[in-house]
């Protein structure tokens, strides 16, 4: 009765601990800043061209964060402002930054040229590439990463601007989605996240 007792005894307490077992398997202590999607089924993948004329998937970079932006050259604010503050946490990375890709996609096809994005888009960073395709293809993979964009008139024809969606989409050096920027993230925030991503995280 006694031995039984003590068999009694030790299940309740192993059964008490397993759901702090299974808790501290589950939670690797990482906290992101921005908003994790590492579950969604969309933001897979596009296949588009760089502002240099060549095609490119997510594949192509392998080995390194990514992160990717959908706004346009002529854009009044939202854009250069979210370019200017990957730029500066790509400074704040220092040499990870190396390991970090940053991607501008276009919702501006008429406009943006192969040329326009070569001007615009590296004046932010060198190492930042523009990418394009044709309206079809553009509007193909905004859908798929659910992104929003539409022209609004302006008082000629090429003076339109684009509403569109302001955050950015972050991918592990895997090419997994994991994390969705808010436009206005500080760039500190920004170059922590993107170092845990480095770091495998």
């Amino acid at each position: 009765m006694f031995v039984s007792l003590i068999k009694q005894i030790l299940r309740v307490s192993i059964l008490a601990l397993v759901p702090a077992w299974l808790a501290g398997c589950g939670d690797t202590g990482v906290k992101f800043n921005s908003a994790d999607i590492s579950m969604v089924d969309y933001a897979r993948d596009f296949a588009l061209i760089d502002h240099n004329g060549k095609p490119r998937t997510l594949a192509d970079f392998r080995g390194k964060a990514v992160v990717i932006f959908f706004g346009y050259t002529q854009c009044p604010d939202v854009c250069p402002t979210t370019m200017t503050g990957m730029a500066e946490a790509m400074k704040q990375l220092g040499a990870d930054a190396e390991k970090v890709q940053v991607l501008f996609v276009t919702v501006d096809p008429e406009r943006d040229t192969p040329q326009l994005l070569g001007q615009y888009v590296p004046v932010f960073n060198p190492s930042f590439l523009g990418l394009y395709s044709d309206p079809q293809t553009i509007a193909k993979t905004a859908q798929s990463f659910r992104v929003f964009y539409q022209k609004q008139p302006g008082s000629s024809p090429t003076t339109y601007t684009v509403d569109h969606t302001a955050g950015s989409f972050a991918f592990d050096p895997q090419g997994k989605p994991r994390l969705y920027i808010k436009h206005g993230e500080k760039p500190e925030l920004i170059a922590q996240d993107l170092r845990l991503l480095i770091a495998g995280k």
